[in-house]
């Protein structure tokens, strides 16, 4: 799993949890839902580290909050 797929994965976790939709996490996020949406579909190969501040702060949580669950500590994670 590379990265990019790990913060979806997250993503994805997150939505659930908070019952929140793509498109409200995309305007606390300040980013635009397109991108998002790539993000999500895969077609981002890489995410940056703003992103995904971006992304913890429209879940209205730190990033060490956002990035302390097991995807991103895997075996298989692929860091490039």
């Amino acid at each position: 799993m590379t990265v990019a797929q790990a913060v979806a994965k997250r993503i994805r976790a997150l939505l659930a949890e908070k019952n929140m939709t793509l498109y409200r996490l995309a305007e606390n996020a300040h980013i635009k839902h397109g991108s998002m949406a790539c993000i999500m579909n895969g077609r981002n190969k890489t995410v940056t580290l703003s992103t995904v501040m971006m992304i913890a702060r429209g879940f209205d949580m730190t990033l060490l909050e956002f990035l302390d669950d097991d995807v991103f500590t895997c075996e298989e994670l692929e860091v490039e």
